[in-house]
């Protein structure tokens, strides 16, 4: 790391070190961006599902063994824990049976923890388009003359595949008016100068000005409803126009947020 006299500015060496600044950077954490290492997790789990199928097998061989002995030791180890983990310690093949409920016992552990970090992995969003442009353009240094990947060896290729990379920022609960918002209005939202063609914005501003966007919209389709009733006599033309204020409520709801289908009906019906 390296500071300029006076200005204060920090400059990293080049890799890790400015990578992980560029990263940390950000206060909304969009650039926390991933590889999920999807095919490597399938694999590892396959592995692990392959050996508890083996370690199945054997233990099931075992038992079989044991099922056809006459002998009353080895059943009554098979029902009684001290007397097994006894006999264990001087029986060859009561060893081996501990051995291979300790090698169950680990590799099951693995398995199950490796399903449930897949599943939630699984979970986790992938970057946005505009994101993933933006990090690529710092990881590949496009600012400079000629563009280089910030990290080497087989790390150079870890973020070309935008179908195998995750970020931790949650955008699963975004509405389309706030990623609109997002695509098309950042540069009204700045959170702070730019760093060359990488701009940052403010997820509190642009989330409080959907917020006044959303209630201004939903005030004025109320108001407008309200006056053009009052303003016909009519039954018919109240008719259409109390439907045609609903159809107009129903497109916002659904068009505007992630409402659910059962949540659409209800704020249309109420």
């Amino acid at each position: 790391m390296d500071i300029e006299a006076g200005s204060g500015v920090r400059h990293y060496l080049t890799g890790y070190p400015s990578l992980a600044a560029f990263i940390a950077s950000d206060r909304d954490q969009t650039s926390a961006i991933f590889k999920r290492f999807k095919r490597l997790g399938a694999r590892n789990l396959l592995h692990l599902q392959s050996e508890l199928a083996e370690l199945e097998a054997r233990q099931d061989e075992l038992d079989d063994e044991a099922r056809r002995s006459q002998d009353l030791f080895t059943k009554q180890c098979l029902r009684n824990w001290p007397e097994f983990c006894l006999a264990a310690s001087s029986d060859e093949r009561q060893r081996e049976r501990k051995e291979l409920a300790e090698a169950i016992k680990a590799t099951l552990r693995d398995y199950r923890e490796a399903l449930f970090l897949e599943g939630f992995t699984s979970n986790l969003p992938t970057p946005s388009k505009r994101t993933l442009g933006a990090f690529q353009y710092r990881f590949f240094n496009r600012d400079q003359h000629k563009s280089y990947p910030t990290l080497g060896a087989h790390s150079a290729f870890m973020f070309n595949e935008a179908d195998d990379l995750l970020s931790l920022h949650d955008n699963k609960d975004i509405d389309r008016l706030t990623t609109f918002v997002q695509e098309h209005l950042v540069c009204l939202f700045p959170s702070r100068k730019r760093n060359g063609k990488i701009a940052y914005a403010s997820d509190r501003h642009i989330a409080q000005f959907v917020a006044i966007l959303s209630t201004f919209n939903a005030a004025a389709l109320l108001v407008g409803a309200i006056i053009s009733l009052y303003s016909v006599t009519s039954p018919k033309k109240k008719l259409g126009i109390i439907a045609a204020f609903t159809t107009l409520f129903a497109a916002n709801v659904g068009l505007l947020t992630n409402a659910r289908r059962a949540e659409l009906f209800a704020a249309s019906a109420g």
